[in-house]
């Protein structure tokens, strides 16, 4: 299942830490301005309303010589009120929410009305609507029907409510989020900048060369990790050197033997046997120079130089011309890369046997891609089994399975193969060839420098 979130630890940190501070942020923007308007309505028009319901009770009882005179001392400070047989507000201009609340005050002083209206201006009705705004104000229009039937109507100044308070919240949030989120994607860009270089570390450490160490960095859990993995490499590459060292020596001791013991058979008799047993002794030394080459192709102490492998290649065909084999190099392009000669002449000559010996003949060719330099070796031989392909790179695997040296070798030659190209950065791919025959591709894998 394909995911569309980000990958890496820093992005899903990131994204993680996003996700739910904008939501945490979200609500309490969405809490705040929800009280904040609640505070504001509150301020700017409770007074007003609170007033305004006071009046109303008081004229209600208060005598009706007496009511002119309470409306007009009422009528100051901003307010003024009235007694009309129309309210004088459009239905159009109506705020309910301001109306619920009067309807509320009304109904807890205990004042009977059959209706009430409210409305804003941003001017009274008798100012000329030419004229300048008053800032920061607003004239707030109630009406209440009472049950005489005539309209009690008040107008009052309020202050206007801020029109900026939630744009100013919004960037205060927004801010808000920034400076929380911003060191939190640093310190997971932290946290996984370790974590590439010791990836990259691992992928380039093949056990074959001195590994490079990583430089602690990060967290100290971080570090702690990155340094038991460089104390790893060391020794993972002290249990190869080790390892180098023991097969040379048991190659030493053996060789020895082998030597001595090739002297004496010389002197057998009868000929048919002598013959055998030497060839026999042949066989074991052949068999452990290849396994010596093996072990030595893990670690190579052989300097690599630049060379143009296309001449190498060319140069060791021109061998098995000169014994009259059937190899021929196809013509092919100058391509220069720094190798280690002496295996590289060993693999190639691996491949070659074995295309000779089970395929008839040998095609040899060079080229090259943007990151790598190929060397093919093609035979127009049986091939091998697909199942069996992967399993011929294993040592001392061999397809026939008689044992015999003359019939297939020590079956060490391709693991030799594949190992040196892995010495190189590369691969060695076995791959069928159209209509029989196969192709062995030893892939040297080009410098940066030489690919970018």
């Amino acid at each position: 299942m394909r995911s569309f979130g980000p990958r890496s630890l820093a992005g899903q940190m990131a994204v993680l830490l996003g996700v739910a501070l904008l939501i945490a942020q979200l609500l309490n923007f969405a809490l705040i301005l929800n009280e904040r308007q609640k505070l504001s309505l509150a301020q700017n028009e409770g007074p007003a309303i609170t007033r305004f319901a006071d009046l109303a009770g008081d004229l209600a009882t208060a005598r009706p010589e007496f009511r002119a005179a309470l409306l007009a001392d009422n009528s100051h400070r901003g307010a003024r009120f009235e007694v009309a047989a129309q309210s004088g507000i459009a239905d159009a201009a109506r705020v309910r929410a301001t109306e619920e609340r009067l309807t509320r005050a009304l109904t807890q002083n205990g004042i009977a009305f059959r209706e009430v209206r409210a409305a804003l201006d941003e001017r009274r009705p008798e100012d000329n609507a030419r004229g300048p705004r008053r800032e920061g104000v607003q004239f707030l229009r109630l009406a209440v029907e009472r049950p005489s039937g005539d309209w009690l109507i008040g107008r009052m100044v309020t202050p206007k409510r801020d029109p900026w308070f939630a744009a100013r919240l919004a960037a205060a949030t927004l801010l808000l989020y920034l400076i929380v989120l911003g060191p939190t994607i640093w310190l997971a860009a932290r946290i996984a900048r370790p974590l590439r270089h010791l990836t990259r570390a691992a992928e380039r450490f093949g056990g074959r060369t001195d590994p490079a160490p990583v430089a602690a960095a990060g967290p100290a859990d971080l570090r702690v990790a990155i340094e038991a993995f460089n104390a790893m490499n060391a020794r993972v590459v002290g249990l190869i050197d080790e390892k180098d060292r023991m097969l040379g020596a048991i190659g030493h001791d053996l060789r020895t033997p082998l030597a001595s013991l090739r002297i004496r058979v010389e002197s057998m008799e009868p000929d048919e046997e002598r013959v055998a047993a030497v060839a026999k002794i042949e066989e074991m030394t052949a068999m452990l120079e290849d396994i010596l080459v093996l072990a030595r192709s893990g670690r190579a102490r052989e300097d690599a130089r630049a060379m143009d492998v296309a001449a190498l290649a060319e140069a060791v065909v021109e061998e098995y011309a000169d014994r009259s084999q059937p190899v021929r190099f196809l013509p092919s392009e100058r391509q220069v890369l720094p190798v280690q000669p002496t295996l590289l002449r060993r693999a190639l000559r691996n491949l070659i046997d074995n295309a000779v010996a089970y395929g008839g003949s040998a095609d040899v060719s060079v080229g090259g891609t943007a990151n790598t330099v190929e060397i093919r070796v093609a035979d127009t031989g049986p091939g091998i089994p697909a199942d069996e392909v992967e399993r011929v790179l294993q040592p001392f695997y061999r397809v026939e399975a008689s044992r015999n040296r003359a019939t297939g070798g020590s079956g060490l030659g391709l693991a030799i193969a594949r190992s040196v190209a892995e010495s190189h950065g590369g691969t060695l791919r076995l791959e069928h060839a159209a209509p029989t025959g196969l192709i062995a591709t030893l892939a040297l894998t080009r410098p940066a420098s030489d690919a970018s």
